[in-house]
């Protein structure tokens, strides 16, 4: 098994208004010595804006801003700003969120050429509903029925009137085009599924959308398949390109008596065709074990979405039980090794 140092907990909670329930799940991303955070801030009544901060090296916090760098604005976004990634793409940074109305989550997007004034692009994943998704995967009968399971309308909604969607959360971009165009994963329940060859983003019309579900098998890259990710996956980090494949940490979610555990988890996906899985750790990357991960917000969550490569070392930063931001580092060629000793026996299976 691949060994994995638990760095410990980066920053927590303050008494800042903005910030006093917890902070966690942060986008990360490396300019020279420094990285940035953008982490999620959650204020009484579970109201999430995104916070900042900034590292020298992989662990020292250096600074880190007294107020919100992106909040809600919009309709769509009204209950919150959540669960941030970041990359850089032709020298143009991309932010992704979760954009939470109260009853919607959805991925949005803001783009920025400082790291300092974003520019909101608004909801660029799917707007459908319940009764669509239906309609349009209907033919699919070999489509895992945790789909219905997990998307159909359950929430209590006070807005009678107000328009319900599939939640599709964990937006992140491949942190280069391929080919001159862009890649992106996104997560509907159970798998992480991906859109490739996106010439310009405003080519994400609801048409577009309509044909994707229709062949929504086709854009599955990843499917639950071993015990500790049975219940269901979804994204981390923006892929980390090396020279065999993306790799690609995400999480994965399964049931027990105590309630849900999420863990860390690695894949490594083709570098030209990143639809194609070429490896998977049939064990977690890292578990919730200690007490910072075991006890907090919501209890046993590793949740990792950021990370920063210092040499062959990878910092993986994540959310610890939804309260704090830990870090954990792994040496990146072992770790590709380890997929790649894996992807025999994974194609096997």
């Amino acid at each position: 098994m691949i060994e994995v140092k638990k760095e410990g907990i980066v920053i927590e909670k303050t008494s800042l208004i903005f910030e006093n329930e917890g902070v966690l799940n942060p986008a990360a991303i490396r300019e020279g010595d420094n990285v940035h955070l953008f982490y999620r801030a959650v204020s009484n009544g579970n109201f999430s804006s995104i916070g900042y901060c900034k590292l020298k090296g992989p662990l020292t916090v250096v600074e880190r801003s007294e107020k919100t760098i992106l909040f809600s604005e919009f309709e769509y976004e009204s209950h919150g700003v959540e669960d941030p990634r970041i990359v850089k793409i032709e020298g143009l940074y991309y932010l992704t969120y979760t954009a939470y109305d109260g009853i919607n989550a959805l991925g949005a997007l803001a783009t920025s050429e400082d790291l300092e004034h974003w520019d909101k692009q608004g909801i660029i994943v799917p707007q459908i509903t319940y009764d669509e998704f239906l309609h349009l995967t209907e033919t699919k009968k070999t489509l895992n029925e945790k789909y219905y399971r997990y998307n159909e309308p359950w929430r209590n909604r006070e807005k009678k009137d107000y328009k319900e969607f599939i939640w599709d959360k964990n937006l992140i971009f491949f942190p280069r085009k391929i080919d001159g165009k862009f890649y992106f994963l996104h997560r509907v329940k159970p798998d992480i599924q991906i859109v490739v060859g996106i010439e310009n983003l405003k080519d994400l019309t609801a048409a577009f959308w309509q044909n994707y579900f229709t062949h929504l098998e086709e854009c599955i890259v990843l499917s639950p398949k071993y015990d500790h990710e049975v219940s269901y996956i979804g994204g981390g980090c923006p892929p980390i390109e090396t020279e065999h494949g993306w790799l690609f940490i995400y999480h994965g979610v399964h049931d027990t008596i105590k309630g849900f555990v999420y863990s860390a988890c690695a894949a490594l996906l083709d570098l030209e065709n990143p639809q194609k899985e070429i490896g998977r750790l049939p064990y977690p990357l890292f578990i919730p074990e200690y007490k910072w991960e075991l006890k907090g917000e919501v209890n046993n969550v590793c949740f990792p979405t950021g990370t920063a490569l210092f040499g062959d070392t990878l910092y993986i930063y994540y959310g610890a039980a939804d309260e704090r931001i830990a870090c954990a580092s792994v040496s990146l060629s072992a770790l590709v090794n380890e997929l790649l000793m894996n992807k025999k026996n994974y194609n096997q299976l």
